[in-house]
């Protein structure tokens, strides 16, 4: 991608003013700063910051201005401020085919309506040829758990039919699986995300998940709004998923499309909460479709930049936050037309920038700092997955990934949300550390959710790498002024009203001495993990614990 921003042009982007340097101690997180950078990037200047428009390419430039105005030097490939990820967008146009059927009954399907499907094949049709649906409960393979839903099954040419979340989301007390998958709290086998990928692991040529509000955490509304719209990392054909198709079907499609098979799928979600389930072949029934496909390849990067470790600089304690956000929309009621995401994740950005400035500060690390930008996470985390899948820097010498996605901007607070509570023991360093600016902990509120594997930090939690995760909307937070209700109004504003949407702007009412609370307490945790030979590591139970294990005598 070329960068034609002037210099002078950069300059005035970079502001605040570059880094203060010498021995002083850490300067405290500047509330201003974080104005200030917010917004900026929030402005319609970055037009949104979509991948692969006019407003990435100023990003892109305005934060190399920025880290060379703070000193740090470049931590990309090739000794350069980036890393290139070219992403697969598609975008289905209306079906010229698309029926369940069972002999000569045949149930036509509205995109949107009864179903709702996208590609990530870069073909100019998607096809899927009468091919047979099969149920696979919830679709989990976990030998450490003692749980195998396919039970040999071959999938190639069939269509994988799952439910959504985990086999004990829904168990009462009592019954064996209780527990076996956290409970309410989803694993990431309860990710549709997951159960795509092992279905195309599998060599299915769809894969359909059957639409449950409370095991996805929202209604079908949110569904059906990606437009048939895809993202994804280009990759060899031989590298390409299996899946045509993959996506949801509505509820109440599913329970008829179920009773025409003579099956019933409230039986049937009883029986995948047993570990003996065996997959059921839907009696005859099969997906024809056939539906144009619109491909074209976005060139997006991913910033980033170091400050190199004086000891064991192949040592790396690594913050992340992403850049992008939705780019152009709709006017909303004011008549906004750029989603510019100023909290989700301008504030993000804004506050490694304020990390990279305390430690610029400060005496050199013991081990390198990496700072990474991402693109293309409202994508899918495609751009810390494409870093993950080539990393800079090797995952088994890289001690943490801290990752800063959306802080609440409601003024200080008591607490400090964790999200992912039992992954690993910087959880038990967040207590710690926040116990010093008089805080506690409190769990997320919504374990169920998944928050934990939404993320980029979980593109390095599954290379093993320990990470931690800040994000205000994962529960309320107990505010000085107002308390836990107060909290619990933020959230549900924010989420409510501005998330993914035109509100999520910068706005006067902000208060964000919390967030720049937030933050000190991730510079204070990177601060002594850059300073010691601590590698912190999984708890036992952790699905990422194994991997990480693979890779220990790298660190000793």
């Amino acid at each position: 991608m070329s960068m034609r921003l002037t210099a002078a042009l950069l300059l005035a982007l970079a502001a605040p003013a570059a880094a203060q340097t010498g021995t002083a101690p850490a300067p405290t997180i500047s509330a201003d700063n974080l104005t200030e950078t917010v917004r900026t990037l929030a402005s319609d200047q970055f037009q949104g910051r979509a991948p692969g428009t006019i407003g990435e390419e100023r990003t892109v430039g305005y934060l190399i201005g920025r880290l060379q105005a703070l000193g740090l030097e470049p931590g990309g490939v090739d000794g350069g401020w980036t890393q290139p990820v070219p992403l697969l967008h598609t975008a289905l146009a209306s079906a010229t085919r698309l029926q369940f059927a069972r002999g000569n009954n045949v149930q036509p399907l509205v995109q949107g309506t009864d179903i709702y499907v996208s590609t990530l094949q870069p073909v100019d049709i998607a096809t899927v040829a009468a091919a047979p649906l099969v149920f696979v409960g919830y679709g989990v393979s976990a030998p450490e758990r003692g749980w195998d839903d396919f039970k040999g099954l071959d999938l190639k040419g069939k269509v994988a039919v799952f439910l959504i979340n985990d086999p004990d989301f829904s168990a009462a007390a009592g019954e064996p699986v209780a527990g076996k998958f956290g409970g309410k709290t989803m694993t990431y086998y309860g990710r549709w995300t997951y159960k795509f990928e092992e279905a195309s692991r599998r060599g299915a040529i769809a894969a359909l998940i059957v639409h449950d509000t409370d095991g996805v955490g929202y209604g079908w509304n949110v569904v059906k709004s990606g437009g048939g719209e895809n993202y994804g990392l280009v990759v060899p054909a031989e590298k390409r998923t299996s899946l045509q198709l993959q996506g949801w079907i509505a509820h109440d499609v599913a329970d008829k499309l179920f009773a025409d098979a003579k099956l019933d799928l409230n039986q049937l979600r009883i029986a995948a909460r047993r570990a003996d389930f065996r997959p059921v072949p839907m009696s005859g029934v099969t997906l024809d479709a056939a539906i144009p496909v619109r491909q074209e390849v976005v060139q997006s990067q991913n910033v980033l930049a170091k400050i190199p470790g004086a000891k064991r600089p192949d040592e790396v304690v690594m913050y992340g936050a992403h850049w992008d956000a939705y780019g152009e929309g709709k006017p909303d009621a004011q008549g906004r037309i750029y989603r510019a995401g100023a909290n989700d994740d301008a504030l993000g950005v804004a506050g490694l920038f304020e990390i990279a400035r305390a430690f610029k500060a400060a005496p050199a690390p013991d081990r390198s700092l990496v700072f990474a930008f991402w693109t293309a996470e409202e994508r899918g985390l495609l751009g810390s997955e494409a870093y993950a899948q080539n990393p800079i820097y090797p995952p088994e010498k890289t001690v943490a990934n801290l990752g800063l996605d959306i802080l609440q901007t409601a003024g200080k607070a008591k607490d400090v949300i964790l999200v992912g509570k039992g992954q690993g023991s910087l959880e038990d360093d967040l207590a710690r550390v926040a116990a010093t600016q008089g805080r506690s902990v409190s769990v997320e509120s919504l374990p169920e959710r998944g928050l934990f594997y939404r993320a980029d930090h979980f593109s390095m939690a599954k290379r093993g790498v320990p990470v931690l995760l800040m994000m205000g909307i994962a529960g309320a937070s107990d505010l000085v002024v107002g308390g836990k209700a107060a909290g619990q109004k933020w959230v549900d504003d924010y989420t409510g009203n501005c998330y993914h949407q035109a509100c999520d702007a910068w706005d006067e009412s902000w208060n964000l001495d919390g967030a720049a609370q937030d933050i000190e307490l991730f510079r204070m945790i990177g601060d002594e993990l850059a300073r010691s030979t601590k590698w912190p590591a999984w708890k036992d139970g952790s699905e990422f614990k194994a991997i990480r294990d693979t890779s220990a005598a790298a660190r000793k």
